[in-house]
């Protein structure tokens, strides 16, 4: 619980300069957004916070006996996540809102640009790593235990990859797949269902459409970083409301039509 006491710090001429200054300095930054940025003081003054809202508090990241989480400066942890003891989180990833790395037992990594969305869960047995490397792609919703997803490849939303099973080179598991321990699928392929099965090779278009997400979610490490903040929300939707620029990446059934 933060006690707060502001203490105002005039101009020294009000009729010339026509502002006055609040000093909050003793504020977390990302409590500054929950502030007003203008209102009237004596029906012609303005009160304004110094300095500007900024990127949102740290994520929340727990010691264990000693063992604290790593996370590489050109990455995103979104404040909401959590990563507890030996997990690590290495350049140019994105973790998403509550997403959970758990390395209280084994140690939990994601390489060099692999993402982890909204909700997913890493984990593993003691002795054991689960790893997503270089380009990995996990959707929303899904549990990683004890497992391995290798270079480039995507695991689809709410799928569940058990220990010691391993997801090859640019290969793909489907949406709501359980994947059981022990089970590989092979470089390039396909796989899915409950319990998840090989169906197919990837085509090369299909790997190009899981490339452009994963740059898609490397630039939203930037964007985050460079413009992302707490704030108040509008009470209606102004008018030429703005649509973000996020990307060219479609939804796969769209790329087959064209």
């Amino acid at each position: 619980i933060y006690i707060l006491w502001f203490i105002p710090s005039f101009s020294p001429d009000l009729s010339t300069e026509n502002v006055v200054v609040m000093d909050f300095a003793g504020l977390p930054a990302s409590w500054t957004c929950l502030l007003p940025w203008h209102q009237e003081f004596s029906g012609k003054s303005i009160i304004e916070p110094v300095g500007k809202c900024v990127t949102m508090e740290k994520p929340k990241t727990y010691s264990l006996e000693g063992v604290r989480p790593v996370i590489d400066p050109t990455a995103y942890v979104h404040p909401t996540a959590v990563l507890i003891g030996d997990a690590i989180v290495g350049p140019r990833c994105y973790v998403g809102p509550g997403a959970v790395m758990r390395g209280d037992f084994g140690r939990v990594v994601m390489e060099e640009g692999s993402n982890l969305q909204d909700n997913c869960i890493m984990h593993a047995f003691p002795g054991m790593d689960c790893v997503i490397e270089v380009d990995g792609h996990i959707g929303h919703g899904a549990i990683l235990h004890g497992c391995r997803v290798k270079r480039n490849a995507l695991v689809g939303m709410n799928s569940v990859v058990m220990d010691g099973a391993i997801i090859g080179d640019s290969a793909m598991v489907a949406a709501m797949a359980f994947v059981k321990a022990g089970f590989e699928v092979p470089d390039g392929m396909l796989a899915a269902g409950t319990p998840a099965k090989i169906l197919r090779a990837l085509s090369d278009k299909e790997i190009a459409w899981k490339e452009e997400g994963t740059r898609d979610y490397q630039r939203l490490s930037e964007r985050c970083h460079a413009t992302l903040t707490l704030c108040d929300p509008l009470t209606e939707v102004e008018q030429n409301r703005p649509k973000l620029s996020a990307g060219e990446s479609i939804p796969l059934f769209q790329t087959k039509r064209k």
